[in-house]
Parts: structure tokens; sequence; C-alpha cells
């Protein structure tokens, strides 16, 4: 089987979208399931990747929403070129952009069948650009770019649900969920030591965010619940901030102006980040449009707790009180509360750290995508019984 893949974020990007898909392309070549990927260049700030036979890339310019998500200007006839050498049995568009559109194409042109996975609630983002007013011309498009999906897999069930009540097919949109790599993320850490070397004391409570820095995350309310709760109850409490984006500089300034003890670390890689979640006493993600949200789970593993949005996909992994704390979004007093709770009640903080922790060991991502790759197969081979001249596929 064969596999191309239009996507306008790939590895090296520091996101979910990219990371997911990177992880999908190397369990397909474990499975002997030849992909192809159709991706922009890295931004110039990402380290050039090693050339591979598997990516084809494209000029790009950043998303104006999404400025680590690069919009690709394509070359068609070079893609046609590549399709045709490859005679793919299945077409995967992960994201609504060029290099989706491509995809669409080329799977209607030569009747290849089609799926989608569903990243991103941008509808949800529109709201933080003061961009209310394209909601309903934006759903207009993504309902015309999924239309001729033979399958839509959405990260969480919470999605699937939400698209469900937009008027999308029940029985099109499928679960991809989000496991993590257990050799990555874990709770073995030495916290002192990786502590003492970012100058924070063993005892200081210690509350970690990763992700982009960027107004649909909503980092404000974290930054305003971690001064209340500062000034409250822990005058000596950290925030370290792990991630880049457009809202960085105006989130340093907030900090500064709020009074709080926060660190801004920049990008961080996955080695790095497992040393924070670990050391860390609580994950705080205040961010209302996560699909999924993967920096919780990975959080998880590695036996911090989460305080997070009570919205989007993070509900499907946080349990309130289980492992977790969900709290209104938006609600800077709310999140505050949360802080203080966890702070004072290091027997609750412990116990929910273990909970999650083992609620992480039974998300297996070869489970995840053994289901996924079956799905497609699936497809696929109704697909061929569906079209009596299998030459009709052919791309020349």
């Amino acid at each position: 089987m064969k596999i191309a893949i239009f996507t306008d974020t790939y590895d090296p990007d520091v996101n979910g979208v990219a990371r997911t898909l990177s992880r999908w392309t190397c369990y397909l070549e474990t499975k002997g399931v030849c992909s192809k990927v159709f991706a922009p260049e890295p931004s110039a700030s990402f380290h050039p990747l090693a050339p591979s036979h598997a990516v084809e890339r494209f000029a790009s310019l950043p998303f104006f929403l999404y400025p680590e998500c690069r919009l690709a200007l394509p070359n068609p006839a070079h893609i046609r070129r590549e399709l045709a050498r490859f005679q793919p049995d299945l077409i995967h568009v992960a994201t609504p952009f060029n290099l989706g559109l491509f995809g669409i194409h080329y799977a209607r042109k030569y009747n290849i069948p089609l799926i989608a996975s569903y990243h991103t609630n941008f509808d949800q983002y529109l709201s933080f650009y003061n961009l209310q007013w394209m909601e309903k011309l934006l759903w207009r498009y993504m309902n015309w770019f999924h239309r001729d999906c033979k399958a839509i897999f959405a990260p969480s069930e919470t999605t699937r649900l939400a698209l469900i009540d937009r008027g999308w097919e029940p029985s099109r949109l499928k679960l991809w969920s989000r496991g993590v790599d257990h050799g990555t993320f874990h709770p073995m850490v030495n916290r002192h030591e990786h502590r003492e070397r970012n100058g924070i004391g063993v005892n200081v409570f210690l509350a970690f965010y990763a992700g982009r820095l960027a107004p649909e995350k909503d980092m404000e309310t974290a930054i305003d619940a971690f001064a209340m709760f500062q000034r409250a109850s822990a005058p000596d409490a950290m925030f370290v901030i792990a991630g880049d984006g457009p809202s960085a500089a105006a989130l340093m300034d907030r900090c500064e102006r709020a009074g709080v003890n926060a660190t801004f670390i920049g990008f961080a890689d996955a080695g790095e980040l497992q040393r924070w979640y670990a050391s860390a006493d609580v994950l705080l993600f205040p961010s209302p449009t996560e699909t999924f949200g993967n920096v919780a789970l990975e959080a998880m593993a590695c036996g911090t707790p989460v305080i997070a949005a009570d919205a989007g996909g993070v509900r499907d992994t946080v349990r309130d009180g289980e492992n977790g704390l969900l709290r209104h979004p938006g609600d800077a007093e709310n999140f505050a509360e949360a802080l203080g709770l966890l702070f004072a009640d290091e027997e609750l903080r412990e116990r929910l750290g273990r909970n999650a922790h083992a609620y992480s060991l039974s998300q297996s991502w070869d489970a995840i995508f053994d289901t996924l790759l079956a799905s497609c197969m699936t497809i696929a081979a109704a697909s061929w019984h569906e079209i009596p001249a299998v030459r009709e596929r052919q791309i020349n």
C-alpha cells in the first residue's frame, strides 16, 4: 500500500501536527507501507533536514494565523510527476491550505480515495485576532474542503462530536487519538540537579507551561492566575514558560508588570521538556482551543498533574479531580484557586500525578496507529472495488 500525505506543516516544525505526522510516517515505514509527504520548506529558524526521498519540499510563506504553519507555493507539474512515479493508493490531506488543496485536486482527478485529518480549530482562533466576521466563510470553506473525504479523523471524541454538531456526517468522522512516547516522556529525573542548574530551589513550587506563545493559547489567563496565586500563597513560586511565538514579548512584559517570577526558556527539545515536566509541580495549560492537547499528555506521562481549561479535546485526557484539574476558560481567579489547592495539598498533588502517569500508560502510539492503518486499508480496498477500471486511477 502507498499513501501520499499533503500537509502545510511537517518535521522539523515544532507543533503537534508536524510531530504527529512525522511519527505516523515512521510507523508506516515499520509496517512496510510506503509514504510520500508533500510539505513546505521549513522556516529558516529551524535547522535544515537531511534530504529525504520520501518528502517533497516547496517554497513557502508563513500563515498569518499560525506562522509556524507554512503556506506552500507548490509546483503543479512537479507534484504530478512525483505522484505519477509513486502511484498512491490513498491520499491523506492534513491541513486545509495550499498543499491540502492540491491533494484534493489530484484525488478527485485520478479517482484516488481521499481521507483527511482534522487537527486545528481555526474558527476558535478568529476571536483572538478580531476576525470573528470570517467564521461563517471559514466553515463554508471547511465543508467544501472535506466533502469528498471517505473519512475524516478527529483527535478527540470532544472534537468529533463538535464536528457532528456542525452538520458533518457521523459515519465519516473517525477517532484518531494521540499517544505518548514513554521512552522520552517519563517521571525519571534528578529533580534537585535540574532545579539547581536552573537556579530554582528544590522546595520552590514550580509551575510549567509548554506550547506556542500566541493569542489563542490564552497565556494571559495563566499569567494573571499565577500572579494572584503568588501574592496570596507562595511569593517564591516560579513559573517557567517554554515555547515561542508572536505573543512572546507582550507576555514577558505582562509578567514583569504583574511581578510574576517567570522564566522564558524558548523552544526546548523533547529531552529538555521531559526534565522540566518531571521537575515541575504542575503544568499550567489555559488554552481553550485545543483539539487534543499533546503537551498535557506528555506532562502526565512525566507524573505531573495538569491544570487545564475545561474546553476542547483536553477534557478527554484531563479528568477533573482524578488526574488533574479543569477550570473555566479565561477565569484567572478559578485557575489561581486551583494552583493554591495543589500548593497547599501535597498529598492531592502526588495522587493526581500518579493517576496522570497511570492514564498515560494506556495511550500507546502503536495501538492508535494500528487502528488508523486498518481504517486506511479498508477505505483503499473498498474504493478499488467501486471503480471497475483500475487504470482510471493511474496518474500520467
